[in-house]
């Protein structure tokens, strides 16, 4: 905060702050102080006492919002795709960040934030662990089948959840605790400690595109630190293979070979040829939102026996063939182009050798790798169809783009 801002901005930026950052531990918090921060910003730009301003980029938004409600008014599935229409207020949390944000520091806020609720979530994550691996051993069952039906979630109702919004903390907080210079004493080392619950905790809610994800991410940030440090990964995943349970083992290889019906592997073959022909039928428009579920059978590869293999086929567990099969072509390339369009810029200023050595410089790098990292996910799971990961998204852009510009004036 500024000592110029009114009293109804410090209000409404304190609002922005709490929706970027509870997301983390409480959707319905976020969207509370979405809603409030919102309003405040409104009758800031009507009153003139603030400008209004949008994120770089936000033309692909714009176009994303536009061609979703063509779809949905054109394929005719008015009631069945309302639930996607009311989704895009969450698209709104960009021009609340834009609007109200003033540099690094209010970044930094959500950061701590995020790394505060997620190391809390982390940690009854892990009690969660405990407590079903030693119901899996009393009952004498096999942990791995017993366990990956139901996994550790925290604070959140689904273990994908989880998984992706403690990518987030790990990826944002490394970044901030390597290269931020105002995160210093305690705060750095209790940041530390929230990094590693975070990244315990990942390994063991066993989300395979987590995982790669978290890794690409990771590998971006230590190539940044130092070049030699990525043979680290490689490592420390070869230690875990060799000293963690059999059960995160057994989910290891799973990766690359099958493991009966529990592997969900098959299962993806058939949302993968689905959404293809799915596409293939309607490239434009797509099917209309909330469609692709029960639409799904009528694309399905008539090769596969039915009924079909175990898993969940409500979408396509990928955004590029979930967006396109379900909005057409365009709306994907509209979401992703937002997404990459930033990611290019980001890494354009990092080029610059007076920006590397700024203050907004851990914070560039932090948005890179949650960039990165959520379009790697993006290949394996459709999360930005969920409303906490699609806040965290478009908030981090957001105020990457906000802070930064005030920062180093782009």
């Amino acid at each position: 905060m500024q000592a110029s801002d009114t009293a109804l901005q410090r209000v409404a930026l304190c609002c922005a702050v709490g929706a970027a950052g509870a997301v983390a531990g409480s959707i319905a918090v976020s969207q509370i102080l979405l809603g409030a921060s919102l309003a405040l910003v409104i009758l800031l730009v009507a009153t003139r006492r603030a400008p209004l301003r949008l994120p770089s980029g936000w033309q692909f938004l714009a176009f994303f919002v536009a061609w979703t409600l063509l779809s949905w008014m054109i394929n005719d599935h008015i009631y069945e795709g309302r639930f996607q229409i009311r989704k895009l207020y969450i698209l709104l949390i960009v021009v609340v960040i834009a609007t109200t944000f003033r540099g690094v520091r209010d970044a930094r806020w959500v950061v701590f934030i995020w790394l505060a609720l997620a190391g809390l979530s982390s940690l009854w994550g892990l009690d969660q662990f405990w407590r079903k691996w030693q119901l899996a051993r009393q009952a004498g069952w096999d942990f791995y089948l017993s366990y990956l039906g139901a996994r550790i979630t925290g604070f959140n109702s689904h273990w994908m959840t989880f998984s992706e919004i403690l990518m987030f903390a790990l990826l944002a907080g490394l970044a901030l605790v390597v290269w931020d210079r105002a995160t210093v004493g305690r705060r750095r080392s209790w940041a530390g400690v929230s990094i590693a619950l975070c990244g315990l905790a990942i390994v063991l809610a066993m989300t395979r595109g987590v995982w790669l994800a978290t890794a690409a991410g990771l590998l971006y940030l230590l190539w940044c630190w130092r070049r030699w440090a990525v043979l680290v990964l490689p490592v420390l995943a070869v230690l875990v293979f060799v000293l963690g349970p059999l059960g995160l083992r057994t989910r290891m290889i799973s990766i690359v070979q099958m493991h009966g019906e529990a592997n969900y592997n098959i299962h993806r073959y058939v949302t993968l040829h689905t959404g293809l022909a799915m596409i293939q039928a309607h490239p434009l428009l797509g099917l209309g939102p909330e469609m692709v579920g029960p639409e799904f059978l009528d694309y399905a590869p008539t090769d596969v026996p039915r009924p079909l293999p175990i898993g969940y086929y409500g979408h396509l567990h990928n955004i590029y063939l979930q967006y396109s099969a379900e909005r057409g072509i365009p709306a994907m390339l509209a979401i992703v182009g937002f997404l990459v369009w930033n990611l290019w810029r980001w890494l354009r200023r990092l080029a610059l050798p007076d920006v590397r050595a700024g203050d907004a410089a851990w914070l560039l790098r932090a948005g890179v790798a949650i960039v990165i990292a959520v379009l790697v996910t993006g290949l394996f799971e459709h999360c930005l169809g969920d409303s906490e990961i699609l806040t965290l998204t478009m908030a981090s852009v957001a105020l990457v783009d906000s802070a930064c510009r005030e920062a180093i004036h782009v």
